[in-house]
């Protein structure tokens, strides 16, 4: 009981990561920090919802609807809707009116409701429609091939396209894969020397403001409030 959350990679490049979660006998979660942001669907006795969450940087305790079921999609960083900048959704959501079970409108346009093992689909009509774009140069800088173009342009459309700095987005990283190890039962000062960090002090600095748990924490499954969507990268 809790909060039940199963997830899978994607090999659409738009996308980073599809999930599906149900709450029972939970009312709040603690909402980790992350870079990306989600297209969210959710239904809640009888009423569906559907919402864009932006990135969060910083942790926090969010409220979760008991007895809900919840599906999601994670998208790549870089990856915008041009009619809903993401950096205007930092720490923010923006809710998507008139959903049913079966549709919902975006853009002007009638949508059904995908699923989770039909994500990919769905948003491949997102791109071929232009509803979903990404940003080329940030696509780059993530896979190791800058392009010729000058800092200040990257850091400029790093910015545009994921609403964080690539130091903010590099140091939400770095905590998540350091409540992953920590939670798969690595040594802390084993995390410490792998991820970079300069003492047990900064890790822990950085735990708590971008996970919400200190690492004994983590380490505790029997833990009261459970977390957001947590997987090693």
């Amino acid at each position: 009981m809790g909060l039940e959350v199963e997830s899978r990679p994607s090999d659409s490049p738009y996308v980073e990561r599809v999930w599906r979660s149900r709450s029972e006998h939970v009312d709040q979660m603690t909402s980790i920090a992350a870079a990306g942001w989600d297209l969210v669907f959710w239904e809640h006795r009888g009423q569906v919802s559907v919402a864009v969450h932006g990135p969060e940087t910083k942790a926090a305790t969010a409220p979760v609807p008991e007895d809900a079921t919840f599906f999601g999609i994670t998208f790549s960083l870089g990856t915008t809707m041009p009619h809903l900048p993401v950096s205007r959704l930092v720490n923010d959501t923006a809710e998507i009116p008139d959903a049913t079970r079966r549709s919902f409108w975006l853009k002007g346009s009638s949508w059904d409701v995908p699923g989770y093992d039909d994500a990919e689909a769905f948003v491949r009509r997102m791109a071929r429609e232009e509803v979903l774009v990404r940003d080329p140069i940030v696509a780059a800088v993530l896979g190791e091939a800058p392009p010729d173009v000058s800092e200040r342009t990257v850091q400029r459309r790093f910015l545009a396209a994921t609403g964080l700095t690539q130091g903010a987005i590099r140091q939400i990283d770095r905590a998540r894969q350091a409540a992953v190890l920590i939670q798969e039962g690595v040594p802390v000062h084993d995390v410490i020397h792998r991820l970079g960090y300069f003492d047990q002090p900064h890790l822990a600095r950085s735990l708590t403001r971008f996970v919400g748990r200190t690492a004994t924490q983590l380490g505790d499954r029997a833990a009261p409030m459970p977390l957001s969507l947590l997987y090693k990268t």
